[in-house]
């Protein structure tokens, strides 16, 4: 989840700390009308998303990337996005979706 723009793993954090700050979950990362964003769609096209269990992480944790508007190389992503663990993938299918997506 983001918690005031910022990834935090939400399976460290109790409830209390997220007190008056802002949650934003992979639910409120939709485009308008609950489609899915281009990111979403990357993931997808990539084949990053198997199992799902990682899914919200990821998205949530490379969209707080994406925003900065900053492009990184696929090493600089792997590093970033290490937080997430995915059983599924072995991460280059997430870690290209991500690149992808920079601008």
């Amino acid at each position: 989840m983001l918690l005031n723009g910022e990834p935090v793993r939400s399976c460290l954090m109790l409830g209390v700390q997220a007190e008056r700050c802002q949650v934003t979950t992979v639910e409120g990362l939709s485009a308008p009308h609950g489609r899915p964003t281009p990111l979403q769609c990357e993931l997808v096209a990539q084949g990053a998303v198997q199992c799902g269990f990682c899914t919200p992480g990821v998205v949530v944790t490379a969209a707080a990337l994406l925003s900065d508007g900053l492009r990184r190389s696929r090493q600089e992503l792997r590093e970033l996005l290490s937080g997430n663990i995915c059983r599924c993938t072995g991460y280059d299918p997430i870690v290209e979706a991500v690149f992808r997506c920079q601008h």
